[in-house]
């Protein structure tokens, strides 16, 4: 299961009511790369493909695709506002490594 913070969830409600597109919620992947191996993708969606699991939390649908499910099972998502810049971050669980940058694992 993926968790996401209220203040995660209170940014993703804001980009999908702004959105240009319709959509109905985010899609969250694991792609290879970064500098540790593994790195976090995220994008708006607007339904689930064939092989991803739905996850919904207060209206917010997150959409994960079998292979990242397993990297991101018990995985936090928050969303933090830094003097140096806000973004989502990750505390993922299964990251055996991360970078300094916090945006890619092992």
């Amino acid at each position: 299961m993926i968790n996401l913070t209220d203040s995660a969830l209170n940014a993703v409600k804001s980009v999908l009511a702004t959105s240009a597109q319709p959509t109905r919620g985010l899609r969250i992947m694991v792609e290879a790369g970064g500098c540790a191996g593994f790195k976090y993708a995220m994008d708006l969606a607007e339904q689930a493909k064939p092989n991803e699991t739905v996850i919904e939390r207060d209206g917010i649908r997150v959409f994960v695709d079998d292979m990242s499910r397993d990297h991101l099972a018990g995985t936090t998502i928050d969303f933090v506002v830094k003097l140096e810049g806000s973004g989502f971050t990750f505390d993922n669980p299964n990251a055996g490594s991360i970078c300094s940058c916090g945006k890619s694992f092992s």
